[in-house]
């Protein structure tokens, strides 16, 4: 998009056969849903910028909700929520105002927010979230309730492993920045027709081409630019595909998984790059979705669970997709952030699990009984963000070659915004280079 804009002829070339990567739909029992249930926040500026940009109307696809942190009644729980006043006020009367808490740790948490705004949210060794909140004498229930699930949702990696830098990154643009910027935005439909669908319809109105189910195997250097060898053209692939015909481009955008950059870069000098790919690990997220009577539906939109892996309740958020949209009534969705142990058993008995789960935090026994499951699991969505990680830069040093990807080097974790930045960030430097020649 950034590039089509500004009037480059762009060729799309992906190997699924819809758009959106590892946030895309997928069809269940007659609903489109997204492979993973998605949240964003109101401080990806960028990602609402470029949703804007491409027609997207924001108050119709989004939820847009205070921050928030809600459990079920029943819950050994809390509730917090920042009431829509400037900013850092809304914090400090949902503080006051947040039910479930002593006074040791309101304390504690006004302790944090405190501290690190006078450190200006840096530190000078990274370390990890759980030794972050050791420091600035967090208390059990504090880390329980908000700030390990925080960790777990916005890194993808417990607290005993995540950077700290990063966590505090996320909070600088969240919890430190104006009011909006800390609102929840739930998707009131799947993420792939709220915006990956949107990006390539723009793309191809300002002359691009969209060639999906084809696959990269090898980009070769050819003459003062790139030529893409493609195999497995998907013959399911979708109506305004088109096969990419023989040709030499400029430059080339890697906006892959990790490991299937490192491959394709393999030979043309970037060794540096790939050994940093290399040292990347990942994280899996699962999904398990629920039907239930079109009648039944949750206090909120959202709510927090507290999850216990010696208990087997595995779900960190539950959101009740009826709330989002109507056809969706009795649809629950339950995240499970970090997922490796909870999929050790497989997807039946995860099911199981959560279902039971739902039924034990709600006091409700029909929980138990769902009409029908499905559990989605991205093994690799995510890196594993861990203290002091060196993350590739957009920039590898090969001209015409630019990396894109949520796993760049940047402040943010594996989120939608990081991927969208970088994938901007590669379309500046590609025009840079273009303008020194």
């Amino acid at each position: 998009m950034e590039l089509a804009a500004r009037g480059h002829g762009v060729a799309l070339v992906d190997a699924a056969r819809v758009p959106g990567g590892r946030a895309r739909s997928v069809d269940l029992q007659g609903h489109r849903l997204d492979n993973g249930q998605h949240i964003l926040l109101g401080a990806y500026r960028e990602t609402l910028h470029m949703m804007r940009l491409a027609g997207v109307n924001l108050e119709q696809a989004f939820l847009r909700l205070p921050l928030q942190m809600h459990y079920p009644a029943l819950s050994d729980g809390m509730q917090f929520e920042a009431p829509r006043l400037p900013a850092p006020l809304h914090l400090v009367l949902a503080l006051l105002k947040a039910k479930g808490l002593t006074r040791a740790d309101r304390m504690a948490l006004a302790r944090f927010t405190t501290t690190a705004r006078w450190m200006d949210w840096r530190m000078h060794a990274d370390c990890t979230v759980a030794d972050l909140l050791s420091r600035f004498d967090q208390t059990e229930r504090v880390i329980r309730l908000m700030w390990r699930p925080l960790c777990i949702a916005a890194l993808n990696t417990h607290p005993e492993a995540a950077s700290a830098q990063v966590f505090l990154n996320v909070l600088r643009d969240s919890f430190g920045a104006r009011r909006k910027a800390s609102d929840m935005l739930i998707p009131r439909t799947d993420l792939s027709t709220s915006f990956p669908h949107a990006a390539a319809a723009f793309l191809t109105a300002r002359g691009g081409a969209t060639h999906f189910g084809q696959t990269v195997t090898h980009l070769e250097r050819h003459e003062r630019g790139w030529r893409l060898h493609t195999a497995g053209v998907d013959a399911g692939a979708s109506s305004d595909s088109a096969t990419l015909p023989a040709q030499t481009f400029h430059s080339v955008v890697l906006a892959t998984q990790p490991m299937h950059a490192a491959a394709l870069l393999s030979g043309h000098g970037a060794e540096s790059t790939i050994a940093q790919i290399a040292q990347l690990g990942s994280e899996p997220i699962t999904t398990c979705y629920l039907q239930y009577d079109r009648g039944l539906r949750l206090p909120r939109p959202f709510l927090a669970l507290l999850d216990n892996e010696g208990t087997r309740e595995w779900g960190q958020f539950v959101f009740d997709r009826g709330q989002l949209q109507d056809a969706h009534a009795g649809l629950m969705a339950v995240v499970v952030s970090a997922s490796e142990a909870a999929m050790e058993n497989g997807k039946e008995a995860l099911a199981i699990d959560i279902a039971a789960q739902l039924a034990g935090a709600f006091g409700i026994a029909s929980f138990r009984r769902p009409e029908w499951t499905r559990v989605i699991t991205e093994k690799q969505a995510t890196f594993r963000c861990t203290p002091g990680l060196d993350r590739p830069a957009v920039d590898i040093g090969v001209p015409g070659l630019a990396l894109a990807g949520d796993y760049t080097a940047s402040d943010y974790p594996s989120t939608l915004e990081s991927a969208v930045r970088s994938g901007r960030a590669a379309a500046r430097l590609l025009l840079a280079n273009a303008r020194r020649r």
